[in-house]
């Protein structure tokens, strides 16, 4: 069976998993025009494997988050349904879609160290 350490890491290779289903998903089956300009940043899997939390940025930043919440939203079910058939596990984890602000967060950093740096 499994080791405590692989045990442990498993519900980090189940997110790597279905991170890079639904990414795969986006750009060939899922054609919700709310989903244009989504890239998935990572996905959180619960130690029970039940619970996926999938985190994702938009092109346009947080003002079009909520439009594409809308669209993973309605399309959960199917996503879902995909997912448990590539990764054919037992038991799907329940997906959820937050908005991740980590880019924008990073380049309001970067513009603020180089206006710093130019006023040098």
């Amino acid at each position: 069976m499994f080791t405590s350490e692989e045990h442990k890491r498993r519900p980090e290779r189940i997110a790597e998993l279905v991170l890079r289903e639904i990414a795969s998903m986006l750009v060939r089956e899922l054609r919700d025009p709310r989903l244009q300009g989504v890239t998935l940043t990572r996905a959180r899997v619960s130690a029970d494997l039940r619970h996926c939390r999938v985190f994702f940025s938009h092109l346009e930043g947080a003002s079009k988050a909520s439009v594409a919440l809308a669209g993973f939203r309605c399309a959960r079910g199917f996503i879902r349904q995909r997912v448990g058939r590539s990764l054919g596990m037992r038991v799907t984890p329940d997906l959820s879609f937050e908005f991740d602000p980590t880019l924008e967060n990073a380049a309001r950093i970067d513009l603020l160290l180089r206006e710093a740096a130019s006023k040098q």
